[in-house]
């Protein structure tokens, strides 16, 4: 019986080792710190004690011929070995790698141990017994394994602790971008619909309030109306003061178009619009509606039946349970909206989008890398120019996974080939991109490109030739699998990235800045890849749809969810209506309102109110007609004539003024000047 040593990680684990008795096994400890052991020699009498140190050991390796050895050093890169199949005879030549984790069989088939092997020469030496005839076939991790021999045929088995999934291993060395590449053809642009805004709206010139009555169109007005009298019903029976009167769809208009007129101005409360006898008064809201009819709505407001409701709530725990009941109505029907509108064109974007909201609730997520960290995560696909196609709000582990992982089916779930047709091209980031995904878009017709993380299961990481920290700027690595093609490249630091529809490297070029030897600043021309080109420009869709919804947005701090969704669900239908209002437009050759004039148009006529109209100064205000002359030190034939001031309006006598402006005005029945001048004004 022969012994090889080879290295084991640290920290320190358990092992079992035979002795002499075959039924004896002792379980000792792998320690990094150096010890002593005893090795069993060729001769089976004779034992050498010996240290083993955390420097790289020099072993013997028995060679074909039996009586000879050969002493080599285990270090900690790749080499290749021989090994003993079940055939005396036969030998293969394998590599060891420094990176799998292993698990190994004990004399024990019942105890496995899970080990890895590491490539840092600090470790102590690993017993690795071999035996003639005991050796079975090599195991994923490519380590061979000993199977005790005494079973009653004497046949060798093997045992894992659980199954592992086979994958393909790209193999070979990383080319540079002067070598040939032979990219895929790629696929047909074939969409369902023509790409671009669908009738009517792509006919002539249609106003803002006409795009969005495509979004909040008459039965979503109905939707909220119903629900929202429904609420403050029930409210009411529960005690709740306030004072309530069904509420209409011109009144819900007026109520959206005040949430609109809230996001332009902004102000830090909801009551400060309806603020009395300061210099921040406006006049304004209170000729809309008043204050208190206002967060009558706020408070009421509902997507869903109360009743439902309920009924759903009863079933949390078991499958059964929606946990965005409560939102569901507005959620898909404004989903169907935006799909229905607008077609995209053959780039789309995948990513999440944040909505910010800190209340307590099981669906809120935490994004360390996001602006917004706390909130509800939406899944969106959007156009390259911000028009969001389709969202999904993220509610934990779904009832309907593939078992493929969260990021597949979020991809596969938002770009719908019946919906979409085939030939779109998908950019996503490196949460999802995986080569299990990319196959699947190629096979239903899509395009695929995006940013990859290393170690991800079949990525290659072959290291000949490959890039490290002291490539220079500019530098172009690059392995085809198949149809995938992965490419590496260095700028400011390593960018990866996966596609199965671009070439390497089509001359490309980008400027950047680099230090000089007399400590200056000089621009300089470095390749960059087709794939990172093509990615910077279409991979923005979703941040440029999360800028402009910002924008002006409606978002308020609430402590309802609910209405954290349904502002935001607003803020999707004014940015989708406003990237129309462009296209059509665009498509027309003709000058585009800014995102804040549109907004201001909508508002006003969603309120009913022309843009530029002064507000009414109400009764209420102090506006009031006073005599010009109280009559004292005057005869009564005097005080008609005595009393009197010239109408700032028609120019002619009147005994009247208004008490708070001070100026003289009509108060006749063919000659209303005091209404007219407030009216005006």
């Amino acid at each position: 019986m022969s012994f090889k040593s080879t290295g084991v990680v640290n920290p320190p684990s358990r092992i079992k080792e035979e002795s002499d008795d075959d039924n004896f096994h002792e379980e000792r400890e792998i320690s990094s710190t150096p010890r002593r052991i005893k090795e069993e020699s060729d001769d089976d009498n004779f034992y050498e004690e010996r240290e083993i140190s955390s420097t790289p050991p020099r072993i013997k390796e028995e060679s074909d011929d039996d009586n000879f050895y050969e002493e080599r050093e285990i270090s900690s890169t790749p080499r290749r070995i021989k090994e003993e199949s079940d055939d005396d005879n036969f030998y293969e030549e394998r590599e060891i790698s420094s990176t799998p984790p292993i698990k190994e069989e004990s004399d024990d088939n019942g105890f496995y141990e899970e080990r890895e092997i590491s490539s840092t020469p600090r470790m102590p030496a690993e017993v690795t017994y071999v035996v003639e005839n005991t050796w079975s076939e090599r195991g994923r991790s490519g380590v061979r394994r000993r199977h005790n021999s005494g079973t009653s045929d004497g046949a060798a088995r093997f045992r894992s602790r659980s199954p592992c999934k086979s994958t393909t291993k790209v193999t070979g060395a990383w080319k540079t971008e002067a070598d040939p590449d032979v990219a895929p053809e790629p696929p047909r642009f074939a969409p369902k619909r023509s790409p671009g805004v669908q009738p009517p709206l792509n006919i002539g010139n249609p106003s803002p309030i006409e795009i969005f009555t495509h979004f909040f169109d008459v039965e979503v007005l109905k939707v909220l109306c119903k629900h929202t009298n429904m609420k403050a019903e029930r409210n009411l029976e529960k005690g709740k003061k306030f004072v309530w009167t069904e509420i209409s769809p011109q009144e819900m208009k007026k109520y959206l178009g005040m949430l609109l007129y809230m996001a332009v101005l902004h102000l830090p409360k909801v009551r400060d619009f309806w603020r009395k006898d300061s210099i921040f008064h406006l006049a304004f809201p209170a000729t809309v509606m008043p204050r208190d009819r206002f967060l009558a709505i706020y408070s009421n407001l509902h997507m869903s039946n109360p009743s439902e409701d309920a009924e759903n709530d009863r079933k949390i725990g078991t499958k059964d349970y929606d946990p965005l009941h409560r939102v569901r109505p507005l959620y898909d029907m404004l989903r169907t909206q935006c799909m229905t509108v607008y077609h995209p064109r053959q780039h789309i974007a995948v990513d999440e989008r944040m909505v910010a909201t800190k209340a307590r609730l099981s669906i809120k997520q935490y994004m360390k890398a996001k602006p917004t960290k706390w909130g509800l995560k939406f899944f969106v696909v959007a156009d390259v120019n911000g028009y969001t196609i389709d969202y999904r709000l993220y509610t934990g582990k779904s009832k309907f996974a593939s078992g493929k992982g969260l990021p597949f089916d979020v991809v596969t779930s938002l770009v719908n080939k019946d919906f979409l047709g085939s030939g779109y091209i998908v950019y996503c980031d490196n949460y999802y991109t995986s080569p299990e995904l990319f196959r699947h878009l190629s096979r239903q017709g899509f395009g695929a490109c995006g940013t990859y993380r290393q170690g991800h299961v079949g990525v290659p990481s072959p290291e000949e030739n490959a890039v490290d920290k002291r490539s220079p700027r500019g530098t172009i690595r690059w392995i085809r699998d198949g149809d995938l093609l992965f490419v590496k490249w260095i700028d400011t630091r390593e960018v990866s990235i996966c596609t199965n529809v671009h070439p390497v490297y089509t001359g490309e070029s980008v400027l950047r800045w680099q230090k000089t030897a007399d400590r200056g600043n000089e621009r300089v021309t470095i390749p960059r890849p087709t794939a990172i080109t093509e990615y910077n420009k279409y991979m923005g869709g979703v941040d440029t749809s999360d800028q402009m919804l910002w924008t002006n947005s409606v978002h308020r701090k609430t402590r309802r969810w609910t209405m954290t969704v349904f502002q935001h669900l607003l803020d999707v239908a004014i940015t989708n209506s406003y990237i129309i209002h462009k296209e059509i437009r665009k498509s027309q050759q003709r000058g585009y309102m800014t995102r804040q004039t549109f907004q201001e148009q909508l508002c006003a006529q969603l309120l009913g109110v022309p843009l530029n109209a002064r507000p009414v100064r109400t009764p209420s205000q102090g506006h009031f007609p006073v005599p010009v002359s109280d009559g004292q030190g005057h005869d009564r034939s005097q005080r008609a004539s005595m009393g009197r001031q010239r109408c700032t309006l028609c120019k002619r006598s009147t005994p009247w003024r208004c008490g708070k402006c001070g100026v003289g005005l009509c108060l006749q029945l063919d000659r209303n000047c005091f209404r007219m001048y407030h009216l005006n004004d």
